[in-house]
């Protein structure tokens, strides 16, 4: 999980992970465990069709501090190391 925190550059939210695996930006993709399955299903689908990392956090809590942001986040995308 350092790549993520130590990345140079991430997008966090869901809106934001899909545009960056439609664009075939993301790299390694990270989805809160504890997401509402219609808002994780999406990432999930997209990120296994491209063939991304995917990665899975314990709760949208823990991937909020991980991408270094003070609210909850249901998933992530890591663009560049």
């Amino acid at each position: 999980m350092d790549q993520v925190k130590n990345a140079r550059r991430k997008v966090v939210g869901t809106k934001q992970t899909l545009k960056a695996l439609e664009k075939g930006e993301a790299l390694i993709v990270l989805v809160a465990s504890d997401a509402d399955e219609k808002i994780s299903r999406p990432v999930i689908a997209l990120a296994e069709a491209k063939g991304v990392e995917l990665r899975f956090v314990d709760t949208m809590i823990e991937l909020g501090k991980l991408c270094g942001i003070k609210v909850k986040a249901a998933a992530a995308a890591v663009l560049e190391i």
